[in-house]
This record gives C-alpha cells, sequence and structure tokens, in this order.
C-alpha cells in the first residue's frame, strides 16, 4: 500500500477527507480548532510535494440541504491563517462550478469545498455522488479517522473510483500505529481507564481489554450501576437497571483475567444535577436517598493515581465525574494530571471519545500527553476489533 510518504504528488490534484467538524460560537467563530491543525501534516505534505489539494469535510448534522450555521466557509479565515495562504471556497461540493474550481488549481494552491452533508446522497453512500467528487481530483487521501467507522460516499465510497491512487494521510496513520501499540504491543504494566455514563456504551471495549490489560479502573457515572449490583445504595445516581447482570459478569471476567479492578470506594454527591446543588461526601454504596454521585471521591482519587503511577501504558476513555461543572471536575482533572506526569516519566498513553479529549484539553494537558485521539466513536469500534469501512476501502 502507498503511504502519503513514498507517493509522488507532483503536478497532481489530491482530494482529501478531513475533519473539519469543529464547534463554533454564535458568530460562527471556531472555538476548538484541533482537528484542523491535526489535518496540517497532511495538507503541507503534499504542498510541499508539488500537489494541490481539494479539502473535503462534513460540519455538523445539517438536513440535506444548505444551513447557514454549518457552512464551511466559516472555517476558511482560520484555515488560510493556519496554513499561511489564501484557501479558495467552493460554494458546492459537486457540480460543475466546482468542476471548473478545482480544474483550476495549481500546484501549491488550496481548495475547501462545502459542507458534504447538504446532500443527503453523503451519508446514504451514494455511488453517483461518489464519482461527482472522484471528478475533481487524481488522487485520494482520507485522514478523517473521526469518519471511518462510517460507509459515507466520501468516506469509503469514493475511494473504488481510484484503484492504485488511495492512500491514508498521516493523522489516520498516526492513529492506527497509537491504537495498534496499546491493543497488541502494549508495555506491562497496562491500565485501561474507563468513564462516562453508561456501561452500555464501553461493554465491547471493556470485554476486549480484559485479557490484555492489568489494571481497569472504573469512574464516572457507570459506577454506580456496578455498585447497585453489588448491592451498594446509590440514590438517585445514573444507572442502568438493565445492566445489573452485566456488571457482575464484567466483574467475574476481570477476576478470571487476573486482572485488578478498580471502583470508587467514595464519591462528591449531590441534592441535584447542578453546579450550585448542595454537595456532600459519601461511601460509594452509601447514597442517601434524594442525592446522586457527580464525582470520585478523595481517597479514590489517590488509590487512581497510585495505580496510575506505576502504569507503562494507560489508555483513557471516559471522565471520572461531571467535569464540565466547576464542582464536580477534580476528580477528571486529577486523573489527567496523573496521566500526564506517567506520561513524563516513559509510560505512553492515548486518550480517547470525545470527553475524555475535552478534559484533557480542558486541564491544557494535550501536549503532555503521547497520543490524542481525534475519533471518538471510531477509536471505540476500532478497539472493539470491528473494521471500519474508511479503513478497509484504502487497505483492500
Amino acid at each position: 500500500m502507498k503511504t502519503i510518504d513514498s507517493y509522488n504528488f507532483g503536478g497532481k490534484r489530491a482530494i482529501v477527507r478531513v475533519d473539519f467538524n469543529v464547534p463554533l460560537n454564535d458568530q460562527f467563530e471556531i472555538t476548538d480548532d484541533t482537528r484542523i491543525r491535526a489535518a496540517l501534516p497532511t495538507i503541507n505534505k503534499i504542498l510541499q510535494s508539488g500537489g494541490a489539494v481539494i479539502l473535503m469535510s462534513h460540519l455538523g448534522r445539517p438536513k440535506g440541504q444548505y444551513e447557514e450555521k454549518f457552512s464551511l466557509k466559516h472555517v476558511v479565515p482560520h484555515l488560510s491563517e493556519l496554513l499561511g495562504l489564501p484557501v479558495e471556497f467552493a460554494p458546492d461540493c459537486i457540480g460543475d462550478d466546482t468542476f471548473q474550481l478545482a480544474t483550476n488549481l495549481r500546484p501549491g494552491e488550496v481548495l475547501l469545498l462545502e459542507n458534504l452533508r447538504f446532500h443527503p446522497e453523503e451519508t446514504k453512500g451514494d455511488e453517483g455522488f461518489a464519482k461527482e467528487l472522484s471528478r475533481l481530483a487524481s488522487v485520494y487521501v482520507n485522514d478523517a479517522f473521526g469518519t471511518a467507522h462510517r460507509a459515507h460516499a466520501s468516506t469509503t465510497i469514493v475511494a473504488n473510483f481510484f484503484k492504485e491512487d488511495k492512500l491514508f494521510g498521516y493523522l489516520i496513520g498516526n492513529e492506527l500505529k497509537s491504537m495498534d501499540r496499546v491493543l497488541h504491543d502494549p508495555v506491562k504494566p497496562f491500565t485501561a481507564i474507563m468513564g462516562g455514563a453508561k456501561v452500555s456504551d464501553k461493554i465491547l471495549i471493556i470485554e476486549q481489554l480484559l485479557s490484555k490489560v492489568d489494571n481497569l479502573i472504573i469512574g464516572g457515572g457507570m459506577t454506580y450501576t456496578f455498585i447497585k449490583a453489588q448491592g451498594g445504595k446509590i440514590g438517585s445516581s445514573l444507572v442502568e437497571e438493565d445492566k445489573l447482570v452485566l456488571a457482575l459478569e464484567i466483574i467475574d471476567k476481570a477476576k478470571a483475567h487476573n486482572v485488578s479492578l478498580y471502583l470508587p470506594v467514595d464519591n462528591v454527591i449531590a441534592d441535584a444535577f447542578d453546579n450550585n446543588a448542595r454537595r456532600d461526601f459519601s461511601k460509594a454504596g452509601e447514597v442517601p436517598e434524594g442525592w446522586m454521585g457527580l464525582d470520585i471521591g478523595d481517597e479514590t482519587i489517590q488509590t487512581y493515581e497510585k495505580v496510575i503511577s506505576q502504569s507503562q501504558t494507560i489508555l483513557w476513555n471516559g471522565p471520572m465525574g461531571v467535569f464540565e461543572m466547576e464542582n464536580f471536575k477534580k476528580g477528571t482533572q486529577r486523573i489527567a494530571e496523573a496521566i500526564a506526569k506517567a506520561t513524563q516519566k516513559g509510560a505512553f498513553s492515548l486518550i480517547g471519545g470525545g470527553d475524555s479529549v475535552a478534559a484533557i484539553n480542558q486541564f491544557h494537558l494535550s501536549d503532555k500527553v503521547s497520543y490524542v485521539s481525534t475519533g471518538g466513536g471510531a477509536m471505540l469500534e476500532y478497539m472493539e476489533g470491528k473494521e471500519l469501512p474508511g479503513i478497509k476501502a484504502i487497505t483492500d
């Protein structure tokens, strides 16, 4: 398979699927440009190799037609600034006018297409739509890991029209390398930290990891399903009543695999899901009626920090509490800081999942860990052992 380093882009137009699905405020200003910055190495490589770049992406979830708030034109000024050159914009991603703009591109120039999802054919994986996109260039590069688990026209079907000339960009290459390192070649001790709201969201990845990890740390809302399954009192904390048996099965499987399973022993509780609610502490299985657990407690933090400090490979997916609220962010922040410290001492750390990535950015620690994944759902599915359509389309 050709790589972006070995391919000759000289005089060619490359159509690159990027993930510019970035958050915008009410003034249409980008509030987090992580995904755009992640695409820059691939764009610059093509430009420096004498190629022209056509960028395609989605933004938000428009309903198959133009919506001002989801227009990629809002990305152009910042992208131009980051690249240090003017970026042209095509008001549509297909059609004669767009074909003309693409054909007129010279080496070293960049064209950004309008939001792919303004056409319902994109998410339907329509072959005709994919063929129209393929007309714009002579080489296809997929660098949108965040959508690699979707069989959409621009992520999968379009590759069929580039028999030899299809390859991964640096971002996808780095994503796969980092995940394969954790999944197939972890230095021991290997600790996985699973948080977030629901056990059901993480069950497949937990089952995959049980045969690989030494330690499994649980936090976040899913904690209370485990605690209630073992007979603990959880007050009005979040719980998946239909997953209590599943939680017990995970506990048994961890024992069978000799995995040290760590559940919170104490938590920060509140009498409402509100930053300004009354707060208190309780033992993990002793949450009073009318109260809910919204963060892990100090004793739990100290235990988790110790396990992390002794780890050589760390995977973190999901926060420890409601870190978006100032009064319930401590557990997530301390875990993030512990991972950063372990990384400075030589551990390899992979952070994935939207909330974990948001947390690591919020606490300004993204440059203190080994790798921050750009794909929440795609990362989960890859680590669950599923074949991602966007990856298969290139490797086939």
